[in-house]
């Protein structure tokens, strides 16, 4: 962290370019070893369970790989296998910790033909996620994996799709709690992310260094995303060009952090006010008090939700004085 504060504010773009972009030789075995996991879900994973057959409908990758939005010797693949034996959200709740163990045993074996390497965390009672690093002697690091089963909310997702409002609407009525079943929208989440212009992206990249940065066990600060949609949000209100002022945008990241407690934040592209149950959830959604982000692929889901935004708040302020974020002249870079 140091070393951003220490970086003078009209050399972010080169600060991020040096040091938080991967390079191609990089990318290159990341995509890879994505393609080898994903092939393994798909082709091998469920070939010899027991009947009725379990398939695998689609294999789609999130996180920082699936968004373009990976950090150099940092980068982690969310890979979310939605399947054919979750008939609905209840399904996916009751069967997806026993999913995840015959996954797991499938990999073990799967690893003596492949001859990788893998180190799986314990699977926890009521388990959402299979979490591994996999290693292998053409990888210059090893690679976090987190394999998520999920039920088929969207069906087939094509270009333009407007989602059903029954889709969310079925989660809600059903009480179950919020952001639970996000990864059923993972291709919504990714996609919101991975069409923005390639400076988005970087600014994404330096606010999660920054983030990052602040991670101390026992605190349970905002998740990553939740700064990843304040970052858009940031954008799009503040300046909603391709090309920017990159201490600017940081600066005005950094400042709504300061104003968690006034945050409202939420987008349309994926449901709105048109259907009355939907639109009256909602409205009881953005009347909770700040910080309120909502997922944009997701409703139910209040981003960061309960945590410590106080102390991201305390670090923003303490950014604000650092050289990151003064112009040569030494007075504060304004935010937008």
């Amino acid at each position: 962290l140091m070393e951003l504060y220490s970086t003078p504010s009209k050399q972010l773009d080169k600060f991020i370019y040096e040091k938080l972009q991967p390079d191609s030789v990089f990318l290159e075995q990341l995509h890879r070893a994505v393609h080898m996991i994903c092939e393994f879900l798909r082709e091998s994973c469920f070939a010899v369970a027991s009947a009725p057959r379990t398939r695998v409908l689609k294999v789609v990758k999130g996180g920082s790989a699936g968004k373009g939005t990976a950090l150099k010797e940092n980068s982690d693949a969310d890979l979310v296998v939605f399947l054919n034996c979750f008939k609905d959200y209840e399904d996916q709740r009751k069967n997806r910790e026993e999913i995840i163990r015959e996954i797991q045993q499938r990999l073990v074996e799967c690893k003596q033909q492949r001859h990788f390497e893998l180190k799986f965390d314990v699977i926890q009672p009521n388990a959402r996620v299979l979490s591994f690093q996999l290693s292998s002697r053409t990888l210059s690091e090893s690679i976090s994996f987190d394999v998520l089963p999920a039920y088929d909310a969207l069906h087939h997702l094509v270009s333009g799709y407007k989602v059903d409002p029954m889709v969310y609407i079925q989660l809600f009525q059903k009480g179950l709690p919020g952001g639970e079943f996000s990864t059923c929208f993972t291709e919504l989440q990714r996609d919101f992310v991975v069409n923005r212009p390639t400076k988005v992206k970087s600014l994404i990249r330096l606010v999660k260094h920054w983030y990052k940065s602040m991670l101390r066990n026992g605190e349970t600060l905002p998740p990553q995303y939740a700064l990843e949609l304040l970052t858009v949000y940031a954008w799009e209100k503040g300046s909603g060009e391709t090309n920017f002022s990159m201490a600017e945008a940081f600066r005005t990241v950094l400042e709504l952090l300061q104003h968690y407690q006034q945050l409202c934040v939420y987008w349309t592209v994926n449901y709105d006010f048109s259907n009355a149950i939907l639109r009256s959830y909602l409205s009881r959604q953005l009347s909770k008090s700040g910080p309120v982000i909502l997922d944009p692929a997701d409703p139910t889901n209040i981003v960061g939700n309960g945590s410590r935004w106080d102390l991201v708040a305390k670090e923003a302020e303490t950014c604000c004085r650092r050289q990151c974020c003064m112009s040569s002249s030494g007075v504060p870079v304004r935010p937008w």
